[in-house]
């Protein structure tokens, strides 16, 4: 009975505190993917992939552990996609890495979430961390790249460069810094543009295509919302400290 209510009262709060434009944001993404998708004939697969993944995005940038729902069918869905395109490095990352994620994501969240807002706390990163993420990401990317050169990758170092910052920035998220936002952008820049290739070269790709361009505006506008609200928790927390 206990673990009933908790539920109930999980799935209520994921309703509570949302705001007129993040849900009309929500609901409009999805509609335009979900039509389009349509129209351009991509599998159900693909659509359903395309759908939960938006969702999954503006469900982190809100702050609500849906997040990690929406993010568990995407990332098997878009695995499956991405093997039936050939892109394995896209294959690995998801089912060997953000599926596993999505269940971390979840407890770590879960222990932190406000009893005022409903959602998860958001940090910014102290310029430790900053120089600390820097260096992983360069280190990270110099030491896969010469991995993918010797096994004769294409454009080795952009590769790395893309799965490296993939990896970093989901850790980064399920410990809800804001940095993470700029991490998706550059991510999201490479992966728009590897699959219009894709589309252009014939593939049926087109809600996988709609749905990374979706990522990166849903990043451009969660930077600004995280960064605003984390000003505020440091702050609030300053001020904590200080009293």
């Amino acid at each position: 009975m206990h673990r009933e209510q908790r539920i109930r009262d999980l799935i209520k709060e994921e309703f509570t505190g949302w705001k007129k434009w993040e849900v009309t944001w929500l609901l409009t993404a999805c509609a335009v993917i979900f039509a389009l998708s349509v129209y351009w004939k991509d599998t159900a697969t693909g659509i359903v992939s395309a759908v939960t993944g938006v969702a999954c995005v503006v469900c982190t940038g809100k702050g609500k552990l849906s997040a990690y729902f929406f993010g568990l069918i995407n990332s098997i869905l878009y695995a499956w996609i991405s093997w039936k395109a050939k892109y394995y490095g896209e294959v690995m990352l998801n089912a060997l890495y953000y599926v596993p994620m999505q269940f971390w994501g979840f407890i770590v969240w879960s222990r932190h979430m406000s009893r005022e807002t409903h959602e998860v706390e958001k940090r910014r990163m102290s310029l430790r961390g900053l120089v600390l993420l820097i260096l992983a990401v360069a280190g990270g990317t110099a030491l896969y790249g010469k991995i993918l050169a010797m096994l004769g990758g294409s454009l080795p170092f952009v590769d790395a460069l893309s799965t490296v910052v993939s990896v970093i920035a989901m850790a980064v998220s399920v410990y809800m810094y804001m940095e993470q936002w700029l991490l998706w952008i550059a991510v999201d820049v490479v992966t728009v543009f590897m699959w219009a290739v894709h589309f252009a070269k014939g593939g049926e790709s087109m809600a996988t295509l709609l749905m990374w361009i979706v990522y990166l505006g849903n990043a451009v506008i969660m930077l600004i919302k995280w960064n605003r609200e984390s000003k505020g928790s440091s702050s609030s927390k300053h001020m904590e400290h200080a009293s």
